[in-house]
């Protein structure tokens, strides 16, 4: 279970590529601040982007939340978004599962990257993924 409790760093809108990749880049330098080692740091960033991604081309946009923790010491990320849903999540996270052409590794593959991913979804109300990774 991922915490709910925490400092939120920031709120930022993930509307195309360049909030994807600053979302990332603030993930990692909090990763940095505490002291998280960089494959570590590496994994989770590459989660967040995944995810990210899928909000700005699958959900039509949306918004990221980063907070920290400090029991246990961990970073979380909420993406949001207000998109169509995942209609079989079962088959989303299976790899090379994809709606748009691509390899079909998103979703996985950030559970993978995470210590903890959660998905909550509705058909036709959106997604929000919650991912964390302990430091």
């Amino acid at each position: 279970m991922i915490p709910t409790d925490g400092v939120l760093v920031g709120i930022y809108a993930l509307i195309g590529d360049r909030d994807v990749i600053q979302v990332r880049r603030i993930a990692g330098r909090e990763m940095d601040q505490r002291g998280a080692r960089t494959v570590q740091k590496t994994r989770f960033v590459t989660a967040v982007s995944e995810i990210a991604r899928n909000v700005v081309m699958h959900g039509g946009g949306g918004e990221a939340r980063i907070y920290m923790h400090s029991e246990p010491s961990a970073i979380s990320v909420v993406c949001v978004d207000n998109g169509p849903g995942i209609a079989d999540l079962g088959a989303a996270f299976s790899d090379g599962f994809s709606t748009a052409g691509s390899m079909g590794r998103g979703l996985g593959g950030a559970k993978r990257l995470s210590d903890a991913l959660e998905v909550e979804t509705k058909e036709g109300k959106g997604t929000r993924v919650t991912m964390m990774a302990r430091i």
